[in-house]
């Protein structure tokens, strides 16, 4: 049986006002629906993070979009 690829580092919060789990930057919706995607749908989501993350969390040091 192989790995289910996942961005999840144990750091299980969502954000009230992104919606997005401070962690991972995934949706609820992803994360309850992850084992679910196809491996090639969870790369997709998977590449999305690091922007998604950037901008919902200013982790350049700008202001939120």
């Amino acid at each position: 049986m192989s790995r289910v690829s996942s961005p999840c580092i144990r750091v299980c919060t969502l954000d009230p006002e992104t919606g997005l789990c401070e962690g991972c930057g995934r949706t609820r919706d992803e994360i309850g629906h992850w084992y679910r995607l196809t491996e090639d749908e969870r790369l997709r989501i998977m590449a999305e993070l690091p922007e998604r993350m950037r901008r919902a969390f200013a982790l350049d040091g700008s202001e939120r979009e």
